[in-house]
């Protein structure tokens, strides 16, 4: 059976990520049958890593502020988390299930597919944004 997505729920969990103004840092799409629709949301990473298990795939859009000295800024991030204990065609899948996804989430800074969990890490998150997000101020201080 062909993967569907909720757009109009998913969208309003994007929604609540991008929004300053929201504490909502992140939000996960998973699966319910076959079709992707918004999952837990929080507004600390740590609790998003903690949604990342072994038997499952989902994806998730974060927001993280970066920037340096001279600039705050949010970036966002669209992360594919594949666990280790995923079925080999539901593997294959997700792939093809993300342009779905990216129907909805369409502006980030970085994406990334991730199925090592040291890879979730916060700061290698947030290095990878760095190195996307263009001119570093702080450089003169390195």
């Amino acid at each position: 059976m062909a993967t569907k997505i909720d757009k109009e729920a998913c969208r309003a969990a994007y929604n609540l990520v991008r929004d300053d103004g929201s504490a909502v840092i992140w939000v996960t799409f998973k699966y319910d049958g076959s079709t992707i629709v918004p999952g837990e949301q929080g507004a600390e990473y740590q609790d998003f890593i903690r949604e990342c298990t072994d038997d499952v795939r989902l994806f998730a859009f974060v927001r993280f502020t970066t920037g340096d000295a001279m600039s705050k800024r949010s970036k966002f991030a669209l992360i594919t988390w594949i666990g280790e204990n995923v079925s080999g065609l539901q593997r294959a899948k997700t792939g093809t299930d993300k342009t779905l996804v990216k129907e909805v989430v369409q502006n980030f800074a970085k994406e990334f597919v991730i199925s090592d969990r040291k890879e979730l890490e916060e700061d290698f998150i947030k290095s990878e944004l760095k190195k996307a997000g263009g001119a570093n101020y702080d450089a003169q201080t390195e």
